[in-house]
Order: structure tokens, then sequence, then C-alpha cells
């Protein structure tokens, strides 16, 4: 067991040494393929490179959205899947020295532009997005996050595309309408619903319910607002919401479950609350939306059954 401990030990150590050098980075015991460690002020350390390497080994390339910016930098980007479905999707911005392949921190994107052409109608809209583009988990200087709420899988009826403008060292560079392919979600799931207000459209978007299981989940979602040019994305409501949530199961009798949280606005745009699950299956999420007042804008007891025509979809 001693020999055990000590040889963990060891590797702890090595992974967490900050090198500035390939010979002192594999003396640390720090190597990564496709690497190699200079003493470069832009790029990542030995330490920060392997962070960005092992959380890139957690998600998958998307291979349409990859760009080369002034011939030096390559700019990569990334989902969960590899792919887009509709909904909440996770994209994470990576960019590299294409002369040694290491990450750079000093790079920056904006202008994420999805666009949807509805082949049949002859006509063009965007989604909810992000309102920006920052380094994620606040650690990750060399990874940038956003996000994208796609309104409709891609069929016969619509294709989509997506822009971005990338900025590394000063340098200028972007993706500009890169076909991508949205699948639809499995049945027993819909993440992402719109209501009226007035004249006014928005979008609630669910964030990942694919995570969760049974028992207490925090629930975290956006509430976005339709552009009065439909073709520019749909950006975050400036408007504050509460967001009641009554779950219950279509599928067995419509049974619900205790100790659920509404869904507040944080600081940082989205908003959070809590939901029970008690068991397995199809859950059906009612919403009742309310303004700063108090008063339903959306939702509620509308239909014949009781419940409210408003809700997401999630199946655990």
């Amino acid at each position: 067991m001693k020999r055990l401990e000590r040889l963990f030990l060891t590797m702890l150590v090595a992974a967490l040494v900050s090198c500035n050098s390939n010979d002192d980075a594999v003396e640390a015991g720090i190597e990564i393929p496709g690497i190699t460690i200079t003493d470069d002020a832009d790029c990542c350390s030995a330490e920060e490179a392997l962070q960005v390497y092992n959380f890139l080994q957690t998600v998958k390339i998307v291979s349409e959205l990859q760009t080369v910016v002034d011939g030096q930098y390559n700019v990569f980007v990334y989902t969960p899947t590899g792919d887009f479905h509709q909904g909440y999707n996770d994209v994470y911005f990576v960019a590299t020295k294409r002369s040694s392949g290491n990450y750079v921190k000093d790079f920056n994107v904006n202008n994420i532009t999805p666009l949807m052409t509805m082949t049949k109608m002859g006509m063009q809209h965007s989604t909810p997005v992000g309102s920006s583009i920052e380094s994620f988990n606040d650690g990750y200087l060399a990874v940038k996050h956003g996000w994208v709420s796609l309104l409709m899988p891609t069929s016969e009826n619509g294709t989509w595309q997506i822009s971005y403008s990338a900025t590394v060292l000063g340098k200028q560079g972007g993706v500009t309408n890169a076909d991508i392919a949205v699948s639809a979600l499995p049945d027993g799931q819909e993440w992402i619903k719109s209501f009226k207000n007035g004249d006014d459209t928005y979008f609630l978007s669910l964030v990942n319910p694919g995570s969760w299981k049974t028992g207490t989940n925090a629930i975290r979602a956006y509430v976005s607002k339709k552009s009065s040019d439909v073709k520019s994305p749909y950006k975050l409501a400036a408007e504050t919401f509460t967001i009641d949530i009554d779950p219950r199961m279509p599928d067995m009798e419509n049974h619900t479950s205790p100790d659920n949280v509404a869904l507040k606005r944080r600081d940082d745009g989205s908003y959070e609350g809590l939901v029970n699950l008690t068991m397995t299956g199809r859950w059906r999420i009612h919403l009742t939306v309310r303004d700063a007042k108090g008063s339903i804008v959306a939702g509620g007891d509308t239909l014949d059954d009781g419940f409210s025509s408003l809700y997401w979809d999630v199946t655990i």
C-alpha cells in the first residue's frame, strides 16, 4: 500500500509542476501529444496546457467550424458530442499556434450568428445565443465558452449555418456561413419553448437536462428575446421574470413531486431553481412565467386538463 501511495504522490506532483521549456516538461512528467512546450509568453505553460488538453478529452471537435487565422493560428470549435442538437448546446473555442501546437491564451471570439434558411418559405431566421464568449471555468484562459439554442432540427424544410469572428494575438479571422447539421431531440425530450408577451416573442432554453438523475436536480435556463431583425441572434431578455415549475409524469396519472423551487434570475442572466424527479421516466415540467410584479405573462393552468400549455419535457 505504501508503495502505491508513493507512486500516486509522485504522479500528482509531476502533474502539478508548471514548466516553461519542453525539456523541463519532460523531466516533470508532463508530455502532451501534438504539443511542443516552449518558453513562449503567448502560450500556455506545461501545467496550463495539460489542463486544457485534459478538458478537451471530454468534448469533441466540430470540424466544420475550425479555421486558420493569419496562416499562424488554428481556431477549433468543440461541443460535448461533436455536433449540434435542437435546444441548448454548449460551445467551446480553442486557439493554437500552428508552429508548436500549444494553446494561445490571448484570443477572443464574438459575433456567433446561427442562421436557418427555411427553403420552402423563402426566409431566414436566427436563434437564441449567449450574451458573451468568456474564459471557461475561470482557470481555463485558453478555452472560451459560449452557447447557442437551436430552435429546430435540420430537415428538408430548413438548413443551418453558423458564422463567428475570432481574434488571435491581434490577428482577425473567423468562419462565415459554415453548414452544420442539427439533430432532433429523442422522443420525450423538449428543451426549448416560446411564449408571447404583448408583441414580443421570448424563448425558454433549458440547460443540459440530459445529465439529470432521480432526486433533486439544479434546473437552469435562459430567457431570450426575438430580435426585431429575425436574422440577428436572439439575445438574453432584459426583463426579469420568475419561472414557476410543476413537474408531472403524464404516463403515471400526472403525479407530481415535492420541494420544487421556482427559477429566478441570477447576476449572469441565467435562471436557476430546483426540480425534484422522484423516479425514472418522462417528466413534463409545466411552466408559469411571471413578470417582476408577479403577474402571469405566460403559461399557468390553461389546458383542459388543468395543466400549463407551456412546458419542457425531460426523460431520465
